[in-house]
């Protein structure tokens, strides 16, 4: 017995080439699963409910996916819908589907998961001592849970195979254990959630774990019983060995065990072999159930709101003074503007001023890239205090000052730019719940 699974990229919307699609659809696969992101972002989309993929390009990699799934009858799975997770993803990607089943004149019995929290349900789990903190994170309090503007649950795979056993073929997941969209199908025919898992862990990420790696590029996996075989499906690319086994230490605190919903994959046994054809055999990986099942909450606050102004500063005796210069403007902002702004200096780069024509590329210290970074309660505040940074810096009087034409080469015009709010991770705890199922809703609808 095998499962045939098509990870056609590493994230939705990064887009795949059309000629690696199709050589896996030539493949068979059982399934088209796809990751839709993560937490590597960082906390804005989540707290803004804003996807950071395209629209457009979503659209692109979903139209290719939900044509192929209904030509083929086979099941796709989207985990972590819309970057994020949250509600307000998982509708925006439902409103993308459902315009690509409209212009195709395709129909899908769809499953929708979400993975939302409510600060109520979470504050019960704190007060009865159900939620502990990850490693290296502080311990979680009543008031970062009340100030979080939204708090979602990382899924395993029970509530898709639940929503398989409903039959689903299209299933849309909120906030999703990165590998549960490639196993669940496969655990629910019965595969050994080791493998399965591991498999899944890989195939998240397409052909990251190729050579050369691509994000956005096709990778085609055959989950077999005790063992599983990946394939890289454009031409240029392959596993290997050596690629997989790195890929497996990927986003891991400890190399041989990855922690996840309901238990951790131990990796520790783990052998993996050539097969001769540009592609890797996995034998050895072991699923072990926890006692108590554990789910990783993700939630955030909004702290203010963010202005930037970015310039390059090319004067060596400007350099030379720079951080005095620097400690200088952020007191008198401060000053001015009061203990809320937050003021941050960023330095960067080498030859980002004169580019091409710079006569000495190989030289030391000769310019500096400058990012002004402001955040403060309010919008117009931040852009005061990144307003007045920016002037001072730019015609700071400092020892050794020969010009009075500018300190800074200012990138943009507009000078500085509103990024508009300011989010922080205020929940990145473990709760204990009764089962994988319990604290998520789902619905189940026609799409057509």
């Amino acid at each position: 017995m095998e499962f045939r699974i098509l990870a056609p990229t590493a994230i939705l919307g990064y887009g795949f080439p059309e000629k690696s699609f199709e050589a896996g659809l030539a493949r068979k696969p059982d399934l088209i699963a796809v990751d839709g992101g993560s937490t590597d972002p960082g906390p804005y989309y989540l707290g803004s409910g804003k996807s950071f993929v395209s629209r457009q390009a979503e659209k692109r990699d979903l139209s290719y996916m939900l044509r192929a799934a209904s030509a083929h009858n086979i099941p796709c799975i989207i985990g972590t819908a819309g970057g994020s997770g949250a509600t307000p993803h998982v509708d925006a990607t439902l409103q993308i589907i459902r315009e690509i089943v409209r212009e195709n004149s395709l129909r899908f019995e769809t499953g929708v998961i979400y993975a939302d929290q409510t600060q109520e349900s979470v504050l019960q789990k704190l007060d009865t001592g159900e939620i502990q903190a990850v490693r290296c994170a502080p311990e979680l309090t009543g008031d970062d849970v009340s100030r979080s503007t939204r708090i979602v649950a990382q899924m395993g795979v029970e509530p898709i195979v639940e929503m398989l056993d409903a039959g689903c073929q299209l299933i849309v997941c909120g906030r999703c254990y990165d590998p549960a969209v490639f196993a669940a199908p496969a655990l629910r025919l019965g595969f050994d959630p080791g493998p399965a898992l591991h498999l899944g862990k890989v195939l998240e990420c397409a052909a990251i774990a190729a050579i050369p790696g691509s994000g956005r590029d096709c990778a085609f996996g055959v989950l077999h019983q005790d063992h599983f075989e990946l394939e890289a499906l454009g031409p240029q690319r392959q596993f290997t060995p050596a690629s997989v086994a790195a890929h497996t230490l990927y986003e891991k605190s400890n190399p041989s065990l990855l922690a996840g919903p309901g238990g951790t994959l131990d990796v520790s046994g783990a052998e993996f072999k050539s097969n001769g054809n540009g592609g890797v055999i996995v034998r050895g990986s072991v699923f072990n159930a926890s006692l108590d099942y554990w789910i990783k909450l993700e939630g955030v606050i909004k702290t203010g709101y963010r202005t930037i102004s970015i310039s390059g500063i090319r004067d060596p005796v400007f350099i030379r003074h720079l951080d005095s210069a620097l400690d200088d403007v952020r007191d008198e902002v401060v000053d001015q503007y009061g203990a809320g702004v937050r003021l941050e200096f960023h330095r960067y780069g080498r030859n980002a001023v004169m580019g091409p024509l710079e006569p000495d590329p190989a030289g030391g210290e000769r310019e500096i890239g400058l990012i002004i970074d402001a955040v403060a309660d309010a919008p117009d505040t931040a852009r005061a205090a990144c307003g007045l940074a920016r002037s001072m810096l730019l015609h700071y009087g400092f020892p050794g000052r020969i010009t009075t034409a500018g300190n800074l080469a200012i990138l943009y015009s507009p000078s500085d730019v509103d990024c508009g709010e300011v989010y922080e991770f205020s929940v990145y705890h473990l709760m204990r719940v009764e089962n994988g199922k319990a604290i998520f809703s789902s619905r189940r609808m026609s799409v057509e």
